[in-house]
């Protein structure tokens, strides 16, 4: 097949050419972007799952369809070397900007430039690039307390009223939300509650890892009622499927059944591994339709891809200790397994661990399904490093 035609794109965030199985919560966040530009309410939601099941494309898409209907958007990526603070500052700046370039907004939003420089000053973030344009007189006592629980509410209330003068909705998109501190989230909830209160036009989409549940609820006991909590899940048969066959198909290229079974079977329907053995099983392909055994043929190339790129890449920020944990779960075999379990097979007592287990889902590596167990949020992960058989002991 001819390469530059390759329709599949495999990488992290990378929109797949056919994104399946996600149309319903791109309409759940398109439709309270909607409502809340109509003064109604529209419920927020923050959609959890494992790594590689299409979180951050389900927000890229919702950005791109919010853009082209006129939204603000403040798209965020929470990481665990940026305080919120940091990363609000200059979104915030650049919507106000925005809004005051319209007259109808322009002194509300004028105003809201100066609660930021307030806030900024306040959080000792570096005012930098965000200094231009915040020359306006000071709001004495908005925002400028140093606690973001107290300022991030006044934030978003003078942003929810410029956007409502601007006749618009405010679209805040936050990914990799389970970098956040416990402050932070609860920062984050007690402005969204505002906003509801206040019947303000801003929507917060959020995307995490499955250890965001337990943060949100223990961040303010009222997040599960502002907030729905989507489980974003491996594709099932007929829209895996789907991904797989139909971007070939608009190439004229078409699956046997027997090739999209066995897809089906080596990838478990976890989207990001799709685009990787749809992308190399067309690189090895010479004719349509595309069958089985060119499938098995893809796959150790597949693995060697999935290797090199999605797996490797998250070993190199761990530890030998921690290293050594996730070698004792994964020789367990598939999760999840208890606290007992890991530590036997550690050769430590579950005490002696437990820092270790709490530094790992510190960093995303793990999570807790249920109370006393541990699983990957990387899908496939024990068997990556099976097949390592690194020498991680300490």
């Amino acid at each position: 097949m001819d390469a530059a035609l390759n329709p599949y794109a495999p990488g992290a965030g990378t929109r797949p050419p056919i994104l399946a199985g996600r149309d319903d919560l791109v309409a759940k966040a398109t439709l309270a972007l909607k409502r809340a530009k109509l003064g109604r309410h529209g419920k927020s939601f923050i959609a959890v799952g494992l790594r590689g099941v299409g979180k951050t494309v389900v927000l890229n898409k919702v950005q791109e369809l919010a853009e082209d209907d006129h939204y603000i958007v403040l798209y965020i990526e929470a990481h665990d070397e940026s305080s919120l603070a940091s990363l609000l500052v200059p979104k915030l700046r650049q919507a106000l900007i925005r809004m005051s370039k319209t007259e109808r907004a322009k002194d509300v939003a004028i105003r809201g430039l100066g609660v930021l420089r307030n806030f900024a000053n306040a959080v000792n973030v570096k005012m930098g690039d965000v200094s231009v344009g915040l020359d306006f007189d000071d709001d004495e006592g908005i925002a400028d307390s140093g606690d973001i629980a107290s300022d991030v509410p006044d934030l978003f209330q003078i942003l929810g009223e410029a956007a409502a003068a601007r006749e618009t909705a405010i679209a805040i998109l936050v990914d990799e939300m389970q970098y956040l501190s416990s402050e932070e989230m609860s920062a984050l909830v007690m402005a969204m509650h505002r906003s509801n209160q206040r019947s303000l036009p801003i929507v917060l989409i959020g995307a995490g890892l499955p250890q965001l549940l337990g943060k949100m609820g223990e961040s303010k006991s009222y997040a599960e009622r502002l907030f729905d909590f989507p489980r974003i899940e491996a594709l099932d048969f007929e829209n895996a499927c789907l991904a797989i066959a139909e971007p070939a198909k608009q190439e004229g290229v078409e699956y046997t059944a027997d090739a999209l079974d066995k897809v089906f079977e080596v990838t478990q329907g976890y989207p990001y591994f799709l685009q990787e053995w749809g992308y190399v099983s067309w690189g090895l392909a010479d004719v349509s339709p595309i069958a089985v055994d060119l499938i098995n043929e893809a796959s150790p190339e597949a693995i060697r891809r999935l290797d090199e790129s999605f797996f490797r890449m998250r070993l190199e920020r761990m530890t030998p200790t921690e290293r050594k944990y996730m070698n004792a779960m994964a020789s367990l075999g598939k999760g999840p397994h208890s606290s007992g379990d890991i530590a036997k097979a550690y050769n430590a007592k579950v005490s002696t661990v437990a820092p270790t287990r709490s530094s790992l889902i510190a960093k995303g590596m793990i999570y807790s399904p249920s109370y006393g167990n541990t699983d990957f949020t990387v899908p496939l992960f024990d068997e990556f490093i099976r097949r390592e058989m690194l020498d991680w002991q300490t």
